[in-house]
């Protein structure tokens, strides 16, 4: 579950984009639309199913096929806009199989931050970080940093131990990473109208459903008003 906790802040209001572009803007090669009618069903109803992998697989496989350009790129990371419930994760690289996430847990991107957390559902939160994102359109690759935490809604990042900070890596930014040590980051694999599929730093594969309701308020208070 580190996937579904790492998330940041420095926090403006930002728009959204919550809308997916009517056009994805991906080249629909040869068993495209197989593998995402198989992704996106497993997606929106939480479970996997016995080829769900195999289709996670081809679109990885054939990802600098669908995604060719830097503008195709850049618009995967438009449609990636907006708030996502994680529902289907392989837990690490070495691992094939999609399980279901047995807790409510988010993960939201607009114009300046990333951000995600866990909760009872989508309008109680409980625990949730944000900070601000890079995106690196080439690779497809998400680098995060994490500078708030909240609890509840409720900025808390005042009261952390300074151990957990650390250990956390609150408040730190990209080029406070020296090598060998790198920050967060997901590598989209690809995206559709109800689906997001990215990889983590681990190598595990997680798969989000798109939500209707903006998740900002719930996990992030006035922060989302101001």
């Amino acid at each position: 579950m580190k996937m579904c906790l790492h998330m940041f802040i420095a926090y403006r209001p930002s728009s959204l984009s919550s809308s997916p572009s009517s056009n994805l803007h991906a080249v629909k090669i040869e068993g495209y639309d197989e593998a995402f009618a198989t992704i996106d069903s497993c997606a929106t109803s939480g479970e996997p199913s016995p080829n769900l992998y195999n289709a996670v697989r081809f679109i990885d496989k054939n990802a600098l096929q669908i995604y060719p350009s830097l503008d195709h790129k850049q618009q995967l990371w438009n449609d990636a806009h907006g708030s996502w419930k994680l529902q289907l994760a392989t837990g690490g690289g070495k691992f094939t199989a999609f399980k279901p996430v047995p807790i409510f847990a988010f993960a939201m991107i607009d114009d300046r931050n990333f951000g995600n957390g866990v909760g009872l559902n989508e309008g109680m939160v409980l625990l949730s970080l944000l900070g601000p994102h890079v995106y690196n359109t080439q690779r497809r690759q998400m680098v995060i940093t994490i500078d708030d935490l909240f609890l509840g809604a409720n900025r808390a990042t005042e009261y952390v131990p300074g151990f957990i900070k650390d250990g956390m890596g609150l408040g730190k930014g990209v080029d406070d990473y020296v090598k060998p040590q790198r920050p967060p980051a997901f590598t989209f694999i690809g995206g559709s109208e109800k689906a997001l599929i990215a990889r983590g730093g681990t190598g595990g594969i997680a798969i989000w459903t798109r939500m209707e309701r903006d998740i900002r308020p719930a996990a992030y208070g006035q922060l989302s008003h101001s």
